[in-house]
């Protein structure tokens, strides 16, 4: 009986037998990974871009500075919490809790293993699991724009209701892509539901590589390489982090929709984004990475998918995933509004349809192989997906000399001020030439009397 469990899959059937205390212990080890996962993911990206930048990062409270993040939290706890005149104070208050509880939320469909016991019972690593499950997690990643938005609003000020207005655009954009790429892996899987997902991507097939066959995963971020590349590019989008975190862009609007924020309710809204990062690479671990199924060399241990040891697999994966995050952050300039609008409706957009269409079309022949031809087909147009994103759009043109510029102005044109002007000194300045003048006119003299 307990071997059967262990190899064993979760399905629909297995969801809604907890007794009470079982459903409490895996909805309050959703949260606290979570809150944890908040916690070491913002110690992780400061450890990481210091790296990057050269410098050692937070190194000082606590071993490796791992406690920084918990000093920071109860300073922003202590500070003053400040509301201003002009907010509407139930929404101001209501709207950092929004975009923390739709962040949280998604977890609870997100599988992190098998079948396993729990003082004696035997129940799925998952909060809970139904049909549509896939719809939750959209749903769950839209309604969590409306806090930022409403937050933005609410406060009463221009620079934040721009930073929600942009927001809300960003989600549109992005959120429409995103939802075609997750078509794909349904219509692949023929089920909604995440274990359901999980399960069919354990099957592997046997691709034919100079005459010798060898195991392939059937994990759908190769499978579905177009749809991968676009879901992750969607959700860096979704999550309003860099180069897409137009929101909160400092150097043009101070700090987006939470510039009137402070203390708990700044966290809060710091809380959501890290929750939303760390939320959306489990997802894109269970859609396209295989969930909790163990990557390959690991396989051939017969043991590696079963009992405790997928969470460890799932948790590497999700860790993998948010240092490709930071290193984005660490290396990427951000995007204009319009590149950024742009890249949304007019490069994955398209080509999302397109790869949704030829989906179609591969699905529709039968005498070949699913995997075999979506590997055959998928692989080749994800390589030329992303040689098509990271080949430069235009070639480099010869910098003009600044009398060219002047000349290559168009009619009308507001005036220029002479190329030859100078900028006055400040007063400051002025004021330490005035003192210096007088020691170096009697240096001079001495000079000359010798």
């Amino acid at each position: 009986m307990n071997a059967v469990y262990l190899a064993q899959d979760p399905t629909l059937a297995d969801f809604g037998k907890d007794p009470w205390w079982l459903v409490l212990i895996k909805v309050a080890f959703a949260f606290v990974f979570a809150v944890l996962a908040t916690l070491l993911g913002v110690w992780f990206e400061r450890r990481v871009v210091g790296y990057m930048q050269v410098r050692p990062g937070p190194n000082q409270v606590g071993p490796m500075g791992l406690l920084q993040t918990l000093a920071d939290g109860l300073k922003m706890a202590f500070k003053e919490d400040i509301l201003p005149r002009a907010a509407d104070k139930v929404v101001y208050f209501f709207a950092p809790t929004i975009s923390v509880i739709c962040a949280v939320t998604a977890l609870s469909v997100v599988p992190f293993g098998p079948m396993v016991s729990i003082f004696g019972h035997w129940t799925p690593l998952q909060v809970t699991d139904v049909s549509v499950a896939v719809l939750v997690l959209l749903a769950c990643s839209s309604m969590g724009i409306y806090g930022i938005v409403l937050g933005g609003w609410a406060s009463g000020s221009t620079y934040p209701l721009l930073g929600g207005l942009r927001s809300s655009a960003q989600m549109i954009s992005y959120e429409v892509a995103m939802g075609l790429s997750i078509v794909a892996v349904f219509m692949t899987a023929g089920t909604m539901s995440t274990s359901g997902i999980v399960a069919k991507q354990g099957d592997a097939t046997q691709l034919s590589l100079f005459g010798t066959q060898i195991p392939a995963p059937g994990w759908y971020a190769i499978l579905l390489l177009p749809s991968f590349v676009i879901f992750f590019i969607a959700t860096v989008g979704e999550t309003n982090r860099a180069p897409f975190d137009l929101p909160e862009a400092e150097s043009e609007l101070v700090a987006g929709f939470m510039t009137e924020y402070s203390s708990l309710k700044f966290a809060l809204f710091m809380l959501s984004e890290y929750v939303s990062m760390v939320t959306m690479s489990a997802v894109t671990t269970t859609l396209f990475l295989g969930g909790w199924r163990a990557p390959w060399p690991i396989t051939l241990w017969e043991g590696a998918n079963s009992g405790w040891w997928p969470m460890i697999w799932f948790f590497g994966k999700v860790i993998a995933l948010v240092f490709v995050f930071v290193w984005l952050r660490g290396t990427l300039p951000r995007l204009r509004y319009d590149q950024f609008m742009r890249f949304g409706w007019k490069v994955l957009l398209p080509i999302n349809l397109v790869w949704i269409l030829v989906l179609s079309g591969l699905r529709s022949i039968e005498d070949w192989d699913t995997q075999g031809k979506l590997i055959a087909v998928g692989v080749p147009a994800g390589a030329l997906l992303l040689l098509t994103l990271l080949w430069p759009s235009r070639k480099p043109q010869p910098k003009e000399t600044v009398q060219e510029q002047v000349n290559n102005r168009p009619h009308g044109s507001f005036p220029l001020p002479p190329m030859d002007l100078q900028v006055p000194p400040s007063p400051r300045t002025r004021r330490v030439v005035a003192e210096r003048e007088p020691a170096n006119v009697t240096a001079g003299s001495e000079s000359r009397e010798v």
